[in-house]
C-alpha cells in the first residue's frame, strides 16, 4: 500500500481553494469546478476512491469510456512490471557469425539492438558507441572481413503504434519505436537566412548525419518579410523536405524532429568509433529492419560486447515523469517479444502473426483480466497513449493505480510520476497548495483532451487514488486551460479534512 507522502498546507492561488470537511461539501467543490458552463458541451469522468477503506469519494461519469491520453502510459507501466520486472536491463550487442582469426573477423560485424529507448542519452550510455568499439578492440579484433549490420528486427511489427496519426511521424513526440533506438531519435534543425536574399537559408542538424536526405528549397527572403518556413517528411521516408522562406534578418529556429531511420544513424555513429579505436569495416553499412529477411542466423550469433541500460524501473521513471513516448513504447514492446517466447515456449501460441506491440496489448489484455478490469471498461492499443483508440473509464484507472499501489514495487512507481510542483510535467503545476509534493500524478494531453491521473494524500491523513478525465473540450482562444480546472480538483483532495 502507498503511505508515503503528507498533506501539504494551502497557500492563496489565483483561485483559492477551501478546505472541505464532509462529503457532501467536496462533492460540491468539485461539482463547481466541471459544472462551468464552457464545459457544457464536454466530456468529464473522475473517480475518487480510497487505498485505505476501499470507499469511493467522488464520482462523476465514472463508467464513461473516454480518451486517456498518455495517462494510458500507466497501463504500459503495469504491464512491464508485471512481466520484465524493475531490475531488467536491456541489452545493445555487437554480435559475430563467423569466426575471429588472428584479430580478423571473417564476416560481417552485426549491431544488434533489443528495445533500450535510453541508448546515448545524458546520464546513461552517452558514449555507448565508444564502449561497444572500445571492448572490441581490447579483445584484439582490428579487421572485419565483410559489412557493418545495424539491425532493429529484434521488434516484429511497424515502429508506429496503432492509431497515431500520420501528420505527427514528422514530429519529436511520434518518432520511430526503433529496437535500435539512439539519443531519443531526435534530430534538431536550425534554420538561419544566407547573408543575401535569394540564396538558400542555411539548415545545421545536429547531431551531424541524423537525416539521410535534406532537400532544401527554403530561400532567404528580403528584410522586413514575413518567414513562411515548410519543413515535410512523408510518412515512411527518409528525405526531409524544406521549403518556404525565412526573413533575411529573423533569428535563427530550431524545430526538433524525429530521426527517419534510427538503425541507419546508429550505425553511422558506430562505424566512426570503432575506426577511431583502430578497427577496421572493409564492407558496408547495411541496415536490417523487419520483414527483411536475415542472411544471418543470429541463432548461433557469438557477442563479442555489449552495453546495458539502466534498469527497467528507472526507464520507466525517466519514461513517466516527461512522458516520454519513445520510452513507454519500446517497453511495450520488449514485454511482447516476452509474451511472445513465452507463449512458443509453452506449446500454445495463437495462430497467425502478431507484432511485438500486438503480443504486448495481448499481455495486457491477460494481466487486466486477472486484475479484474474487463475490457469493456479500458481498451488500450499502444504503449505511449498518442493513439486516439486508446479508450479506458475512470474507474478502471483508479482500479489500476489500486493494484500498482499493493505490489513490492508499489512506492517506487509512485515516486516515479511527476510530483506535483516539483518535477516532470507537474513542476510548475500546484505550486504552494496542499497537493505540492504530495500528488503524484500522470498527465494526459492531447487536442481537446486534459486527464490527470494518481495518488495524493489528504490534510487528515488518507491516501487517495484518482482519475479526472476530460474529453471534447474546445477551449476558446481566451480562455484559462482546463488543466487549471484539474489542479483545482485536486488541490480540493489534497485539502480535505474528512474521510471517505
Amino acid at each position: 500500500m502507498l503511505l508515503s507522502g503528507v498533506a501539504g498546507t494551502h497557500a492563496d492561488t489565483d483561485s483559492p481553494i477551501a478546505a472541505t470537511t464532509t462529503r457532501e461539501q467536496l462533492a460540491s467543490a468539485i461539482d463547481a469546478q466541471i459544472q462551468q458552463p464552457r464545459f457544457d458541451a464536454a466530456s468529464w469522468g473522475i473517480a475518487v476512491v480510497s487505498l485505505d477503506t476501499g470507499r469511493t469519494l467522488y464520482a462523476h461519469d465514472a463508467d464513461r469510456l473516454l480518451q486517456p491520453a498518455s495517462t494510458a502510459k500507466l497501463y504500459t507501466a503495469a504491464l512491464v512490471l508485471d512481466t520484465v520486472g524493475t531490475d531488467y536491463r536491456i541489452p545493445t550487442q555487437l554480435l559475430a557469425t563467423r569466426q575471429v582469426v588472428q584479430g580478423r573477423l571473417e564476416g560481417p560485424l552485426i549491431l544488434r539492438g533489443m528495445g533500450d529507448p535510453t541508448l546515448g542519452t545524458p546520464g546513461t550510455n552517452m558514449d555507448w558507441a565508444e564502449q561497444l568499439a572500445a571492448q572490441l578492440a581490447a579483445d584484439g579484433v582490428h579487421d572485419v572481413q565483410g559489412d557493418l549490420i545495424a539491425d532493429d528486427s529484434y521488434f516484429q511489427g511497424p515502429q508506429t503504434g496503432a492509431g497515431w496519426e500520420a501528420r505527427d511521424l514528422q514530429s519529436w513526440f511520434a518518432v520511430p519505436a526503433s529496437a535500435l533506438s539512439v539519443q531519443e531519435n531526435v534530430a534538431e534543425l536550425t534554420v538561419a537566412p544566407s547573408k543575401a536574399p535569394g540564396q538558400p537559408a542555411l539548415l545545421r542538424l545536429d547531431p551531424p548525419g541524423t537525416l539521410a536526405h535534406v532537400d532544401n528549397h527554403l530561400m532567404t527572403s528580403a528584410r522586413g518579410t514575413r518567414s513562411d518556413i515548410n519543413l515535410y517528411r512523408a510518412p515512411g521516408a527518409t528525405t526531409l523536405y524544406a521549403f518556404g522562406n525565412v526573413n533575411e534578418g529573423a533569428a535563427p529556429q530550431t524545430f526538433k524532429l524525429s530521426i527517419g531511420d534510427p538503425a541507419w544513424y546508429a550505425g553511422t555513429r558506430l562505424r566512426e568509433a570503432l575506426e577511431r579505436h583502430g578497427v577496421r569495416i572493409h564492407g558496408e553499412l547495411r541496415v536490417h529492419h523487419w520483414p527483411q529477411p536475415n542472411g544471418e542466423d543470429l541463432g548461433k550469433a557469438v557477442v563479442l560486447a555489449q552495453v546495458l541500460s539502466p534498469p527497467v524501473m528507472e526507464i520507466l521513471e525517466r519514461g513517466l515523469k516527461r512522458s516520454q513516448n519513445l520510452y513507454l513504447q519500446n517497453l511495450l514492446q520488449i514485454a511482447g517479444v516476452k509474451a511472445q517466447a513465452d507463449a512458443e515456449q509453452s506449446g500454445d501460441p495463437p495462430a497467425g502473426f502478431l507484432s511485438s506491440d500486438a503480443w504486448g496489448i495481448r499481455a495486457l489484455d491477460g494481466l487486466l483480466d486477472r486484475i479484474g478490469i474487463a475490457p469493456g471498461v479500458a481498451q488500450i492499443v499502444d504503449g505511449a497513449g498518442l493513439s486516439r483508440q486508446d479508450l479506458s473509464t475512470a474507474n478502471a484507472m483508479v482500479h489500476l493505480l489500486s493494484y500498482l499501489a499493493g505490489q513490492p514495487y508499489g512506492n517506487p512507481l509512485r515516486d516515479a510520476l511527476p510530483a506535483a510542483g516539483v518535477d516532470g510535467t507537474l513542476e510548475w503545476r500546484m505550486r504552494n497548495t496542499a497537493a505540492m509534493d504530495n500528488v503524484h500524478a500522470k498527465t494526459g494531453s492531447m487536442t481537446h483532451v486534459r486527464c490527470l491521473v494518481g495518488y495524493v494524500t489528504t490534510a487528515s491523513g488518507e491516501h487517495l487514488a484518482f482519475a479526472i478525465m476530460l474529453n471534447n473540450f474546445v477551449r476558446s482562444a481566451d480562455e484559462p486551460s482546463p488543466s487549471r480546472n484539474l489542479d483545482a480538483i485536486v488541490e480540493l483532495l489534497a485539502a480535505f479534512r474528512g474521510r471517505s
